[in-house]
């Protein structure tokens, strides 16, 4: 297959073309390389996907949208991953504007390059955040999922909802994910576990928020690889028959079904560093939740898979990772 990855060089878009491309699959990449967190660590990632002659790179950003038109009708993809976004919670209340621009518009621009060029299949990447003030768990697709608490998680939701619609109209068959709390090697440094990480590594503090009342379904990235992998092959069917609409579309939670607490989950890297960490314990941040926590019967239903890395076994492997890469 011929297989277009949005935002490659991010987190989980390196591994899963690394994945694909040990799958023999012709991998096409683009990214904007923007400065959201360290650009090298994005070109350090690249740098290993261009040792394989199956991988094409191109910069270009989602809301160029002349260029995202020429580049599908050139390349006549397959199946479209569409990874790229503006990410983060708390950087939405300081950037709305980036969300609106990559989230919606640029979301926007690749729902029309695969409606105009016969893509047979879209997978899309929504998030855990749009359960919001959500307090049922574990979360479900089938959840009301109307109270978004971030700007972010409302630019989720309304990538699932303008899925839908295309799904809908065109005949397009559309994929969501739900990522619950993605870490591991090549992680991304905005992220809680990467900022705990290096704050011990320079023998500088952490902040603890919520006072460390907090618990996520943390989920390893080899395990969220390996699902897109199976839902690549796996085009959803059309809805229901409760519901009227004609939309081959389908959302799944991607977690690990199995919350831990956050002071559970500084200890463990704490351990994995041979160091303790000096603690700012604080209140909660504004648009943070307390807990996720994935329903995942869909997904093994489906493709016959669960994400199953522990907590313990994913942390030693990322401290491995960021020792052997920053020292």
């Amino acid at each position: 297959m011929k297989i277009l990855i949005t935002g490659v060089a991010g987190f989980i878009g390196y591994h899963l073309a690394e994945e694909l491309l040990l799958e023999s699959e012709q991998i096409y990449g683009i990214d904007n390389l923007n400065s959201y967190y360290d650009v090298s660590l994005k070109k350090a990632r690249l740098s290993q996907l261009n040792l394989n002659s199956n991988f094409k790179f191109q910069y270009l950003d989602l809301i160029d949208s002349l260029g995202i038109s020429q580049l599908f009708q050139q390349e006549k993809f397959d199946c479209v991953v569409h990874l790229a976004a503006q990410a983060g919670v708390r950087y939405s209340l300081e950037n709305p504007q980036a969300y609106i621009d990559s989230n919606l518009i640029g979301f926007t621009n690749i729902l029309e390059a695969c409606r105009h060029n016969q893509i047979k299949h879209l997978i899309f990447a929504s998030s855990s955040s749009v359960y919001g003030a959500n307090i049922k768990v574990p979360f479900s697709v089938s959840d009301n999922v109307d109270h978004p608490i971030s700007l972010y998680a409302a630019t989720k939701k309304a990538n699932e909802l303008m899925a839908h619609s295309y799904s809908h109209l065109y005949n397009l068959p559309i994929t969501g994910l739900r990522f619950f709390t993605v870490y591991g090697t090549w992680g991304r440094p905005d992220m809680a576990y990467f900022k705990f990480a290096k704050a011990i590594d320079q023998n500088k503090s952490i902040d603890v928020y919520n006072y460390g009342k907090m618990q996520r379904d943390f989920t390893y990235i080899d395990d969220v690889v390996e699902a897109i992998a199976r839902l690549i092959h796996k085009s959803p069917q059309k809805m229901s028959a409760n519901i009227n609409s004609n939309a081959c579309y389908k959302i799944y939670n991607i977690g690990n079904n199995k919350p831990v607490g956050l002071l559970r989950f500084i200890q463990l890297i704490e351990s994995a560093m041979g160091k303790k960490a000096e603690k700012n314990f604080l209140p909660m941040q504004p648009g943070d939740v307390t807990a996720t926590y994935a329903d995942v019967d869909d997904l093994i239903r489906d493709i016959g898979f669960k994400p199953s890395t522990s907590i313990e076994e994913g942390i030693e492997r990322f401290v491995q990772w960021y020792q052997g890469y920053y020292h």
